[in-house]
């Protein structure tokens, strides 16, 4: 606790101490001369008697860090990591939750605008920022018309770090229902890595056979790594 006073005192007494807290250096500099930390700390805004608002920053860079993905870590972190972190509760973990989730929704609405379902690149970059960040695989299923224009999309299946159910039956009985003329497979790796593996070759043959049978084309199956993509419409896998 004389810590905790002794920190207050010098906001208090010292200009040159107190200029270099978040907000100070936010009001004198703006927000792009901010570290990540110093960020988090004029988001957290309080701290405890043990602990800054920009100690509590550095504990969550910490965790991020986890990830080896510096801020962008903080979409991996769940309410239970962060409420392990002294200082955070709950009211501070669901606005930083809130704050995460933000950030892929304003990713993915600036890629909406270039969203184009025959480029891959703009398919990929739409469906990365949400994907990317997936503990698990997913599988999602995109129906599109005859002007390739998106009907629905499904999520058809989550499996686990390694692999995900995709069933050619479950993909082609939302296809049919849902009138799609063609489809875009997408699934993450969670490794990162978004090389695709022999079951994954092998499973797009099926789903490409299996539509040709139905009339119903296989326009690309795009596979989602760490800001990464492999589409086998681009490497001639089709």
């Amino acid at each position: 606790m004389s810590n905790y006073r002794s920190i207050n005192k010098m906001l208090k007494e010292d200009d040159s101490y107190r200029n270099m807290l978040p907000h100070e250096r936010f009001m004198r500099l703006g927000a792009d001369s901010l570290t990540d930390a110093e960020l988090l700390a004029i988001i957290i805004r309080t701290g405890t008697s043990e602990k800054t608002p920009m100690e509590i920053g550095n504990s969550i860079m910490s965790m991020c860090d986890r990830y080896g993905k510096g801020i962008s870590g903080i979409r991996h972190l769940s309410m239970e990591d962060l409420l392990s972190i002294k200082g955070i509760g709950e009211v501070k973990a669901v606005k930083l939750m809130c704050i995460a989730e933000l950030s892929n929704r304003i990713a993915r609405s600036r890629a909406r605008s270039t969203l184009d379902f025959r480029n891959p690149e703009t398919v990929a970059d739409y469906y990365m920022e949400k994907m990317c960040n997936f503990q698990r695989e997913h599988v999602v299923l995109a129906c599109l018309n005859t002007q390739d224009q998106l009907i629905c999309e499904y999520e058809i299946s989550v499996g686990t770090v390694k692999s995900a159910s995709l069933s050619p039956r479950e993909i082609f009985i939302h296809a049919v229902r849902n009138r799609a003329v063609k489809i875009i497979i997408l699934h993450n790796h969670p490794s990162g890595d978004p090389t695709p593996s022999f079951a994954d070759m092998d499973i797009t043959e099926q789903i490409r056979d299996a539509g040709l049978i139905l009339d119903i084309r296989l326009m690309d199956h795009i596979i989602i790594g760490d800001h990464r993509y492999y589409s086998f419409k681009e490497n001639n896998n089709l």
